[in-house]
């Protein structure tokens, strides 16, 4: 997927524009965890998980077991951007925050993103699509795969939008050789990561003044089907693959932490998946993790929505 867009060529604005579109609960937040004040139990021990000295600290909301709505994380996503546009103009402190949930069925395309990569009419889409602001061509969003937004203040990491890209990757790579061994890889001259030509993992991001947002979608236990609608990422060459199937394909490994989980069910796996990402991201990026709680989204929620000033760096 490609790291800027220039133009919008398609006719589907930034908004959803499908009969199937409905609204998002009131206050989703007030539906997840009811159980609990936490957003999730999946933790890193903080005293014996890091193997570094930490220089930021990163709020996370992992939702990992929620399918969200694509425009509820969106809204999300830009009402943190612009918190932390506003403490970079007081010149106070900006840390990192990161989102890791599931979404419902959905179309997502880039600011630059053509209609000739949809199989189907876009008045008669299966499932909402939405145009937004980040780089690359359509994607597919669904339950089984494991969406990470970061949304990161570049001006305390490098202020390099390649090696934020190839920060990216590096975590999906990590996780899924260490706790599948799964030779996951990067080809040149694309963004994402894969397995041969299968491409397990799909990368496009906004940047604005060095605030990042949007990211990263692997396929844990997707149900791939959907992608046969589009050309995903624009690449017509290319399979889409999911670390589900290729783990059906490696019954015989018996030198990794897969060998004791030769069989995990759906929701194991999305669970693992989830905490290896989480630990690999917090070491790529050199970040603490602070586990953040319900009353935080809840704030998110009342906050209006500003429109962000399209710019990039």
């Amino acid at each position: 997927m490609t790291l800027t867009a220039t133009h919008c060529v398609a006719s589907i604005p930034t908004y959803p524009i499908c009969k199937h579109q409905h609204k998002p609960p009131r206050s989703l937040s007030q539906r997840i965890l009811s159980r609990s004040n936490r957003v999730s139990n999946v933790k890193i021990p903080q005293s014996t998980s890091l193997t570094f000295e930490p220089r930021n600290e990163c709020e996370c909301f992992n939702l990992y077991e929620q399918q969200v709505p694509y425009g509820q994380a969106w809204a999300w996503q830009k009402s943190i951007v612009n918190e932390k546009k506003t403490l970079i103009q007081r010149n106070e402190d900006c840390s990192d925050s990161l989102f890791v949930l599931q979404h419902r069925p959905v179309y997502t395309l880039g600011t630059a993103s053509s209609e000739q990569f949809l199989n189907f009419d876009v008045k008669d889409s299966p499932f909402d699509i939405y145009r937004t602001e980040r780089g690359g061509e359509v994607t597919y969003h669904g339950p089984g795969q494991i969406v990470m937004y970061p949304i990161m203040n570049l001006r305390n990491h490098k202020m390099d939008l390649h090696w934020y890209l190839r920060s990216l990757e590096e975590v999906i790579i990590r996780a899924l050789s260490k706790t599948f061994c799964i030779k996951a890889s990067r080809l040149e001259g694309l963004t994402g990561v894969w397995h041969g030509t299968q491409k397990l993992a799909a990368i496009g991001i906004r940047v604005l003044q060095w605030i990042t947002y949007h990211g990263l979608a692997l396929n844990v236990t997707t149900d791939l089907t959907p992608f046969h609608s589009i050309v995903p990422c624009g690449l017509r060459d290319y399979q889409v693959g999911s670390v589900r199937g290729l783990l059906k394909e490696f019954q015989s490994s018996t030198d990794c932490e897969r060998a004791r989980l030769p069989d995990p069910d759906d929701g194991q796996l999305l669970d693992i998946t989830c905490k290896s990402l989480i630990k690999e991201f917090s070491e790529v990026f050199q970040v603490r993790i602070n586990y953040e709680t319900i009353s935080r989204l809840e704030l998110l929620e009342r906050k209006p929505v500003n429109h962000l000033e399209e710019e990039t760096n």
